[in-house]
């Protein structure tokens, strides 16, 4: 963890989980984030690569939830990516730079950069950080691959940086978050811990040492609850929001 102080607005703000998407709109699509904007909320997006090396705003590895393509997202470049529509709607995935220029600093972003424990994170953390140099507006970084922070921590160290924690979601980093040397290793300036796991004792621990707690995903009034009363701010969507 970091010694600095993180900013007011990561705990200022509730965030709404890929965009404010539902029926007619599609998550972490442009239209998303025009509705979070409009319904004053901050933005959690997520990063997926093309094969040319470009950010793209996608959350999934594969293209068959949210397009009528089949194959993995890293398989095609960001033309044949961004010629795609979401489905439903007459939305495409947009590039990490096409997605600033709509937030336009308006509302806060944080930026979720996907990993797997065998998945090289430096291409995608030298594009990301290259798309957000010179972005004016509230922004930060966060994976649940504690490599992400780290490599922020080191190539970019002053912008804001997250861990994503989960003890219940199989992804490959269950409960890496609570181990000491990986916060050491990491040096996140704030965690975002899954809803389901608030009650650890770490993420308590965290909190109380007077660090930024998020959580995630807050889909019902029941997590809303549990998130406002252990956490300092809500990644939300759906029935989860206020």
């Amino acid at each position: 963890m970091t010694a600095r102080p993180a900013p007011d607005w990561l705990t200022g703000w509730e965030f709404a989980h890929r965009g404010l998407h539902g029926p007619g709109g599609a998550e972490n699509s442009l239209a998303a984030a025009e509705g979070a904007i409009a319904r004053g909320m901050g933005i959690e997006c997520d990063i997926q690569m093309s094969a040319d090396g470009v950010p793209i705003v996608f959350h999934d590895w594969e293209l068959s939830r949210l397009t009528s393509v089949e194959g993995m997202v890293g398989a095609q470049t960001a033309a044949a990516l961004e010629a795609l529509h979401l489905l439903g709607t007459d939305q495409h995935p947009s590039r990490l730079v096409d997605f600033l220029v709509v937030i336009a600093g308006q509302v806060p972003l944080l930026v979720e950069i996907k990993s797997l424990p065998d998945y090289d994170v430096t291409p995608s953390c030298k594009a990301v950080a290259s798309a957000i140099a010179d972005y004016e507006g509230a922004v930060a970084v966060m994976s649940f691959d504690p490599r992400v922070p780290e490599w922020f921590a080191h190539n970019a160290p002053d912008g804001i940086r997250g861990l994503v924690g989960t003890d219940t979601h199989e992804n490959g980093f269950q409960g890496v978050w609570r181990k000491p040397d990986v916060l050491s290793q990491a040096q996140p300036d704030f965690l975002a811990i899954d809803v389901r796991d608030l009650h650890r004792p770490e993420a308590a621990a965290w909190r109380a040492a007077g660090h930024p707690l998020l959580t995630w995903t807050v889909r019902s009034p029941d997590t809303r609850a549990s998130g406002l009363a252990l956490a300092d701010a809500l990644i939300a969507e759906g029935e989860g929001l206020a």
